[in-house]
């Protein structure tokens, strides 16, 4: 029971980020299909990314750092850049990110649970567990924000765009900020 606690507190912790990016990214609008796409690729990659941690363990600190900060800023500030390209265009309205915006969403966020997966033998021997644990925090809290996001932007209507994006820079200049 403690350990599934932990595991759950883990799950969460790994889902806060999404859960904050996709408030932002359903300002936008976006399709009942596009928040079900892009909930379930976060929690796909929420799912996989931990057991890719585990397996590269060693490899991965041997001869590796990875800076997940400085890559997910990167990426944040990409949908942000390309957002707001999509805001400044007259005609459209309403922004998507497409397939390559999902996934790199998905990737960016679950680059956290990769971290995990590094240490995770260290909490629990039950690996597929923990990572369904982590996918269905992911997919429960990413759906969350992108509902949530919805709202705000009924309630903001044209201006959210804007706010929208302004956040996307924020949180993507805080991940990089953590490099320094």
């Amino acid at each position: 029971m403690k350990e599934l606690l932990i595991l759950l507190i883990i799950g969460i912790s790994l889902s806060i980020d999404a859960f904050s990016v996709s408030t932002v990214i359903g300002m936008y609008n976006p399709s009942v299909k596009k928040c079900m796409t892009t909930s379930i690729t976060v929690g796909i990659f929420h799912f996989i990314m931990p057991l890719l941690g585990v397996l590269l363990s060693y490899q991965i600190t041997k001869y590796l750092y990875i800076n997940t900060d400085l890559l997910l800023g990167l990426i944040l500030l990409l949908i942000a850049l390309q957002m707001f390209i999509e805001y400044i265009k007259p005609t459209n309205k309403e922004i998507s990110l497409g397939n390559k915006g999902i996934f790199l969403f998905a990737f960016g966020v679950s680059l956290d649970s990769f971290s995990v997966g590094i240490g995770l033998k260290a909490v629990t021997e039950n690996l597929l567990l923990s990572s369904t644990i982590f996918s269905l925090c992911s997919f429960s809290f990413t759906f969350l924000g992108l509902t949530l996001g919805k709202y705000i932007n009924k309630l903001l209507k044209k201006y959210s765009y804007l706010i929208g994006t302004i956040f996307l820079c924020i949180l993507g200049i805080c991940f990089l900020c953590k490099c320094l």
